[in-house]
Parts: C-alpha cells; sequence; structure tokens
C-alpha cells in the first residue's frame, strides 16, 4: 500500500486578504472620525479635519460585515451630528434634537454600510479609493438633503470648507463638487493607510496617495472665482436684535418690530446729517414683523413711517396671517415710501422646516407629546425669491433655505443680482449662526453673486464672490451696518449645470455598488467555506 501525503490547503481569499481593523480600534476612529467632521464646521474652522474624517471613518468600515459596517458610521454619526446640532435643543428640550440627530446619523450609518460594501473593489483596485469615497459622500448627501419629508441638509462636507481652498471649487459644481473633492481628499488619505507597510510597490502608492491627497486640497487655491459685475448699490441691513433670546422672541413681537424700526429711523439721521451714504435698499431680517402688517394696521404704520423716513424701500421679514386659522405665512415683503405693501415684490418661503414651521404626521407625532400642536401650519410659497426693488433685484432666501441649492438657484436663474438671507437666530445661538453664515459663504461663490446675511440678533454681514465676510456684526447686538454691492455678473458654470453634477455622482455611486457586488457575494461564499472548514476540522 502506497502512502499518499495530504495536498497542502489552498489558502482561502480570506486567507489572502487582510482583515479589517480591528473592533476596538474601529470604534475609536470612528469616534475620531465624528470629532474631525464637527471641529471642521464652525464655530471651530478646523476645514482640513474634513477630508480626515471621511478618512478614518473609510479606514474603520472597510473590509467590515456588512452590519459592522453601518454600525460603524452611526457611532461617527452621533458622535457628529449630536453637537453639531445641539443649537436644537436650546429652547425645545432634549427629544427633538435626539432625534433629529439619530435621524441624520442614520444616512452615516448608510454610508459606513455602504464603505463595507465596495471592499472587494477597493482591494482589487486600491488607486480608485478617493474616486470611490468621494462618489459615496456625495450620493449620501444628495439623499439626506431630499429625504425624510424633503430632507436636511445641514452638516454637508461642503459647508465645512469655507475657510479652506475646495470652496473655490462651488463655482464650477456647486456644494455637491466641494463635497465630493473633500471626500475624495479623504479617501486618498484612506488609501495612504491600506498601503502602508515595506517593498517598493507599497511605497511608491502612498506616495501617489500622499500627492492624491495634497492635490486635491491645494489644487483648487487655484481656480479663478467669479467677478461681480461693475454696477453697485448701496445696502443697509438692519439686526433690531430681541430683549431676550428664546422661543418667546414671539411674545416680545412688538418689542422686536420697535427695534427695527428703531435702527432705520437711526440710519436716517445719520444719513442726513452726512454721517453715512444713503442706501439704494434697507433690508430687514426674518421675523422683523412677526405682526402681520397686512392686518395690523399699527405695524403697517410703523413700517411706512421708517420707509417714508429713510426714503427707500425696506424689505421686510414678516409673517402673514393666513385665511385659515392657524395658518401663516413666513414672508419677505417689499415696503416702499409711499405707496406701501409692493404685494407684486413678495416672496413667500418655499421650505417651511419640518416639525418647527408645519407638523408632519401631526396624529402620530401627537401620541410623543401633545406639544406638536403648537406648531401652526406654515404654508409653502411656489414661486422662487425674486424681488425687484428698482435698484437692485434680489435674490430672497429665508433662514435654513440657503442650505437647499435649488432654491439658492432659481432666484439666480430668475434675475437676481445679489443674494440675501433674511433669518432669525433668536431661538438658536452664535455657533448656528456661524453655520449658515458659512453657507452664504459657499453661496456666493457658486453663484457669483455678492450675498448678505441679516439677522435679529446676528450675526449679519455682508460676503463678497470669493467667500470672505465684509462688516460682521455681533451675536445678540443692536447694529446696522451699510455696505456698497456690486451687482450682477456672468452666470457660473454651476448655475448653469445646476443639480446634474450631484445626479451624476449619484448615478456613479449606485453603479459602484452594482460593480462591487460579485465581489462582495464571493467572499460571502469563501467566508461561509472556511466557517464550514473549520467546523468539520
Amino acid at each position: 500500500m502506497t502512502l499518499q501525503s495530504p495536498a497542502p490547503p489552498v489558502p482561502s481569499a480570506s486567507a489572502v486578504t487582510p482583515g479589517p481593523v480591528r473592533l476596538p480600534v474601529a470604534l475609536v476612529l470612528s469616534v475620531l472620525s465624528g470629532l474631525a467632521l464637527l471641529v471642521s464646521f464652525p464655530p471651530y474652522g478646523l476645514w482640513w479635519l474634513g477630508p480626515a474624517g471621511v478618512a478614518l471613518l473609510a479606514v474603520a468600515a472597510h473590509r467590515r460585515r456588512l452590519r459592522g459596517g453601518a454600525g460603524i458610521g452611526m457611532v461617527t454619526g452621533l458622535v457628529f451630528f449630536l453637537p453639531l446640532l445641539a443649537w436644537t435643543n436650546l429652547n425645545t428640550g432634549w427629544l427633538p434634537w435626539v432625534l433629529l440627530s439619530v435621524a441624520q446619523a442614520a444616512f452615516l450609518a448608510l454610508l459606513g454600510w455602504a464603505g463595507a460594501w465596495v471592499s472587494p473593489l477597493l482591494d482589487r483596485w486600491p488607486a480608485v479609493w478617493p474616486l470611490v469615497c468621494g462618489l459615496l459622500w456625495t450620493a449620501q448627501e444628495a439623499l439626506r438633503d431630499r429625504q425624510p419629508f424633503g430632507g436636511f441638509p445641514w452638516g454637508r462636507l461642503a459647508f465645512g470648507q469655507a475657510d479652506g481652498p475646495l470652496v473655490r471649487l462651488a463655482v464650477l459644481g456647486g456644494a455637491p463638487l466641494v463635497t465630493f473633492a473633500a471626500a475624495a481628499a479623504g479617501g486618498a488619505l484612506a488609501g495612504l493607510w491600506w498601503c502602508r507597510g515595506r517593498g517598493l510597490r507599497r511605497v511608491a502608492a502612498g506616495a501617489g496617495f500622499a500627492a492624491a491627497a495634497v492635490l486635491i486640497v491645494a489644487g483648487p487655491a487655484a481656480v479663478p472665482v467669479a467677478q461681480a459685475g461693475a454696477q453697485r448699490a448701496t445696502v443697509a441691513i438692519v439686526q433690531g436684535n430681541v430683549p431676550r433670546l428664546g422661543l418667546d422672541f414671539n411674545a416680545q413681537r412688538r418689542a422686536v418690530l420697535d427695534n427695527h424700526v428703531r435702527g432705520t429711523r437711526e440710519l436716517a439721521q445719520q444719513v442726513a446729517a452726512g454721517r453715512a451714504p444713503r442706501p439704494d435698499l434697507v433690508v430687514w431680517p426674518e421675523n422683523s414683523s412677526d405682526i402681520d402688517p397686512l392686518r395690523n394696521a399699527d405695524a403697517a404704520q410703523q413700517i411706512g413711517a421708517a420707509a417714508q423716513e429713510i426714503g427707500v424701500p425696506i424689505l421686510v421679514g414678516a409673517v402673514l396671517r393666513g385665511d385659515v386659522p392657524g395658518e401663516i405665512r413666513n414672508a419677505g415683503i417689499l415696503w416702499r415710501p409711499g405707496t406701501g405693501p409692493d404685494m407684486d415684490q413678495l416672496y413667500v418661503k418655499r421650505h417651511p422646516v419640518p416639525f418647527a414651521e408645519y407638523m408632519p404626521l401631526r396624529p402620530v407625532a401627537r401620541l410623543v407629546s401633545d406639544k406638536v400642536d403648537l406648531v401652526k401650519t406654515m404654508v409653502a410659497g411656489s414661486r422662487p425669491g425674486v424681488v425687484r426693488t428698482g435698484p437692485v433685484t434680489v435674490g430672497d432666501v429665508i433662514c435654513f433655505e440657503v442650505a437647499y441649492d435649488g432654491i439658492v438657484r432659481d432666484t439666480v436663474t430668475g434675475g437676481a443680482q445679489v443674494l440675501a438671507v433674511q433669518t432669525n437666530n433668536a431661538t438658536f445661538d452664535v455657533a448656528e449662526a456661524r453655520q449658515q453664515l458659512a453657507m452664504v459663504r459657499l453661496r456666493a461663490v457658486e453663484h457669483g453673486r455678492q450675498a448678505l446675511m441679516v439677522s435679529t440678533v446676528g450675526v449679519s454681514g455682508f460676503v463678497d464672490t470669493s467667500g470672505v465676510v465684509h462688516q460682521a456684526t455681533g451675536f445678540n447686538a443692536a447694529a446696522v451696518v451699510v455696505g456698497e454691492m456690486r451687482l450682477g455678473g456672468p452666470a457660473t458654470l454651476a448655475t448653469r449645470l445646476g443639480r446634474w453634477p450631484e445626479l451624476a455622482a449619484a448615478a456613479a455611486a449606485l453603479a459602484l455598488l452594482v460593480l462591487a457586488a460579485p465581489g462582495r457575494l464571493r467572499r460571502r461564499r469563501t467566508d461561509i467555506d472556511d466557517k464550514l472548514a473549520t467546523e468539520e476540522r
């Protein structure tokens, strides 16, 4: 009888391909990822940590099982969104804040799942790390910006890049391109992690990834921003302030209106004395008149007197009551001296905030809290916020609408020469105000339009087409600022392309998931075979 030695075992794919980082390390990386993303946003402003946050999450999720990747993403999302959105907790309690943060974190859980899913693709072609991360992040934000209830784009990667060179890419492809570039830089850093080690090929690959990360981040500094038009107009913004911060600013509505009337009249006195230039337009913030001036004669008289004294139109942020009890409209209305409200130049907010300005699923929400009935029904407008004042055509955007690409773009394609963001930060804090101002800065670059943000309590200021803020006011203080704005300018590539770059990125991300499916299924079969072989032994 001939004895035959057993054939050497054939190494499985799982033996050839190293596994993911150990779970304790992955959890630490996911926490660090959330923290890095957080401090890339105002008020911290460490923009360069945005790509680092992307890289840490990508490294932690790579090669994990799908549930593990989703869990890692959820940890990152909670660490990021809970403190980022803490301003929602200041006056409404902890429950809405936690629910909103968890809902937003779920999208990063989906991103972690996708990162785990495409692992075989990245292991086979490591050079595509930057492309894959850029596409997955852009697609995740495209979904989060729209769902549920119209989406909530706060915390988009692009909005943390206002102080860095990547913001200049907005002129070419808007916020989606900025997000793609920041995430691609993070993907290059993640590739650098996974190719570390000895050997000439690994050293060359590492050098390539390092160079790619530097080029992606620093290269956009050479991208020229759009130049505004030569025509100019002088615009005044009035930050009237409120007696007390908090939700009860509504109970102080007459005092708030009086503050803005007083600020405008004081400016008129300075103009008459030659201490300030006469503006072509005065802009008041959102909720500067929570008393409906179309129905309240006293409020109308006060606004009319201020307009008459300053001698130019005032764009008033007003809350207008509807014909149906409980219905309101959040509007910007042009008030002309002598003739009063110009109903042809009335903009009604198109995207009310769910659960704050209207209550979706009210019967279900009432099971959670009976306070849902305190939320009135804000009726959405249907027309873009193009307000023609005479001297200047304004692209009016109200509060959180600045986060939505299409709402801002519609004003520019409709003829806006400058962008004006009317907002009320009295229920929030300075962190929220600065996060919102960062969005205004990106929009100015994106559309090549000078912009302003005017708030009841701050921060207010002017922004040029390179995203630089001028004459910024303080927070929780009364202020009147007069600035000269350049009007119009050529349409940027981002304005002309609209949502197509984002749709293309989302479609490409879906294609990546499909391409990764065979490799993922092979890995699953290999894992099952290895488990059975282990049990037989």
